[in-house]
């Protein structure tokens, strides 16, 4: 059964993003990369299995659904794969809105954590890139803990890093394997799916903007029940 949504707190003080997915859309070009290789070999590769394995890792072998010749090769064609993955992300912009909502966020004082699964070598290349590095206060990654999402290591470290109870958090989510990390730990919660996540099963009391950060920081904060135009946490 999927954990129901956190209570919700008195007051909110600091927002904990999710990175792939949620930040920079690395998941749906991952999808496209991994989708093309199928079809080159005569398979399909099923949304839904592939959403198994969106904000964890291990619960969703791609390889699996290939040609023995294909698992054979599986280094070669793993360092192909990888390289246009990499170059595809590369070119890649932020999702719309969401740079105007963390320096929006961190303008008025809202303290920033990152929990993501990925390690932090992978988040520190794309947040530096797209100079967001300096916005985040803590960064919790794989390198920190023993259990990935949906286990709620990840967030419960990063509130403890901000100083803070887990119910002073927002979380800002893109997956349901993120979402239930999430809200185990305690967080609010706010859904932001994108191509590869929206058709998820996402519990209906899970706050969701179905437009991403279209509405910008009012709009994140009106979801995750902050009322009225004053964004200050304290």
């Amino acid at each position: 059964m999927l954990p129901s949504s956190a209570s919700t707190p008195d007051a909110l003080r600091a927002v904990v993003f999710d990175f792939d997915g949620t930040i920079l859309d690395t998941e749906t070009r991952e999808f496209w990369h991994w989708q093309q290789l199928y079809q080159q070999h005569g398979r399909e590769l099923a949304l839904t299995d592939w959403q198994r394995g969106i904000g964890t890792w291990g619960a969703f072998d791609p390889w699996a659904g290939l040609p023995e010749e294909v698992q054979a090769a599986r280094e070669s064609v793993h360092a192909g794969l990888h390289e246009r993955i990499l170059a595809d992300i590369a070119e890649q912009d932020l999702r719309p809105g969401v740079r105007g909502v963390l320096e929006g966020l961190r303008a008025a004082g809202w303290p920033l954590a990152l929990a993501t699964s990925s390690d932090r070598r992978w988040v520190t290349r794309w947040l530096e890139q797209h100079g967001l590095l300096n916005l985040f206060e803590v960064l919790c990654t794989s390198d920190d803990v023993r259990r990935v999402k949906p286990d709620p290591e990840l967030y419960v470290l990063a509130a403890q890093r901000l100083g803070l109870r887990a119910q002073d958090c927002l979380a800002v989510e893109d997956s349901l394997n993120g979402g239930i990390a999430a809200v185990a730990a305690g967080m609010r919660l706010v859904v932001v799916p994108n191509e590869v996540t929206r058709t998820q099963p996402f519990p209906p009391e899970w706050a969701r903007l179905n437009d991403g950060f279209a509405l910008g920081l009012v709009g994140l904060l009106e979801a995750a029940g902050v009322d009225g135009p004053q964004t200050t946490p304290f």
